[in-house]
């Protein structure tokens, strides 16, 4: 079966008929409804973008990219020393972190489907330089590891037996598998993208387009939605082919505008309390929450916002660059004003030496963040609202080339979210990277209202 025949199963098993918005299915016991918040559904513009091609290899010359020749050789150079650190790091059975379990937000109990997720995203990181499992060891062994902990077909597919981190390792399975092209893996594929969509929170579950749950994808479905898993999901979708108009991602667009800090399409009251700035918090689930309003001392869900002050939601770097590149994958077109808005907050907030809003947290999560956003964005230089002008695969190679270690790993100071694990900064360090040296596409510039 051709690649191309593979891409249109996706499609097909991914466009399930959206369900109406009246469903009167009981609502999922898991939901507690009484924090459940609802307002009318946003107005979400017809998919008439077309959205960023899915770009699997890095380019071969440094004529390919739009960056200085002395940044494309250092990044190549980078990512191989990366690489060779993950090779050597590769546990015998094919993975990495084994025996490493992680717990995702809010989830009590740490699971060991963890080191699934990262070995799948390892192994992107090898493909995408054309180490396949037909011609390397390394990607072989990865494979043949996501492969004996998940199963292969139809009900038999089990990203996390545990429970906790479900999405999370469909998601880096997809994508893994999307990008290695694999006739052979067609099966394992598309039973990854066929859980993703049945696990997304609908009126399957009860749960009207009204409701803040709509749309969006959580830690194994055991918690409520938020914008990271979400995003993954999208990322994995994207990366298989399926369709900006499959339902799965017209839902999921409803969800990324309500995480949106933008009262013109979002309705929720902690959007028109604040800043309003066109960035995105964590989730808009039950009433809200954001991790950079956690770190200015407001309390995740502004519960410690001085009485007598409007309830608000503090946007921040890694969340608003997720929501900016899934609303590209979803087909926005760049004149959509939810789209110029995270733009805005973009040029607002232009760094690459800490994750904006939450510092040393999450940094090298947002620097892949970044480099999938910028390279969706088809523009190859930003300029800042000081008037700056950033190419910024010149800067983000520079920035990640001085984190680097000298046996080639990265790590994070801050340890939240695993980011202490040197084989996970690097995985994360090694794919940005990689985003910032494949071929660009046509440059298709972001407009802003307040660009000079």
């Amino acid at each position: 079966m051709s690649v191309f025949s593979v891409v249109m199963l996706l499609q097909v098993a991914a466009a399930s008929p959206l369900p109406p918005q009246d469903s009167t299915l009981p609502l999922d016991e898991r939901i507690d409804r009484s924090k459940v918040t609802e307002q009318p559904p946003p107005v979400v513009a017809s998919v008439s973008a077309r959205p960023p091609s899915v770009v699997r290899r890095v380019s071969l010359a440094a004529a390919e990219v739009p960056c200085a020749a002395s940044s494309w050789h250092a990044a190549r150079a980078s990512i191989n020393q990366g690489l060779e650190f993950l090779r050597a790091r590769q546990d015998a059975g094919g993975g990495w972190r084994v025996w490493k379990g992680s717990a995702g937000t809010d989830q009590r109990d740490r699971s060991l489907a963890a080191s699934t997720a990262i070995t799948a995203l390892a192994l992107k990181a090898f493909a995408q330089v054309g180490e396949l499992p037909m011609n390397s060891p390394t990607a072989a062994r990865a494979r043949d590891s996501i492969r004996s902990r998940v199963g292969g077909t139809g009900r038999a597919f089990n990203p996390d037996p545990q429970g906790g981190l479900g999405n999370y390792v469909a998601s880096a399975i997809a994508s893994a598998l999307a990008s290695i092209q694999d006739p052979e893996d067609r099966v394992l594929l598309r039973s990854s993208v066929e859980w993703l969509t049945m696990h997304q929170w609908d009126q399957t579950e009860g749960v009207s387009p009204r409701m803040d749950w709509f749309g969006g994808a959580g830690y194994g479905r055991s918690g409520r939605p938020d914008l990271s898993n979400t995003q993954m999901m999208l990322d994995a979708l994207h990366d298989a082919g399926v369709s900006a108009d499959d339902p799965a991602v017209r839902r999921a667009l409803v969800f990324l505008t309500r995480t949106q800090n933008l009262a013109e399409t979002n309705a929720a009251p902690w959007a028109s309390g604040g800043s309003r700035d066109g960035g995105f918090v964590y989730t808009p689930a039950n009433g809200g929450e954001s991790f950079a309003s956690e770190a200015a001392g407001e309390g995740r869900f502004g519960e410690k916002i001085a009485v007598g002050q409007p309830r608000s939601l503090r946007s921040y770097g890694s969340m608003t660059y997720a929501g900016f590149k899934s609303m590209l994958y979803a087909g926005l077109s760049k004149d959509d004003p939810r789209v110029q808005a995270a733009f805005e907050w973009i040029r607002r907030h232009w760094t690459f030496r800490e994750n904006p809003g939450l510092g040393a947290q999450g940094h090298f999560y947002y620097l892949h963040a970044v480099s999938r956003a910028l390279h969706a964005a088809q523009q190859h230089t930003i300029t800042d609202v000081q008037g700056s002008a950033h190419n910024w695969r010149d800067e983000l190679i520079a920035a990640l080339l001085s984190m680097q270690a000298s046996d080639g790993s990265w790590v994070n100071s801050a340890s939240r979210w695993d980011e202490g694990d040197s084989e996970l900064c690097t995985i994360y360090a090694v794919l940005a990277l990689e985003e910032a040296i494949k071929p660009a596409q046509e440059a298709a510039p972001v407009n802003s209202p307040a660009a000079p």
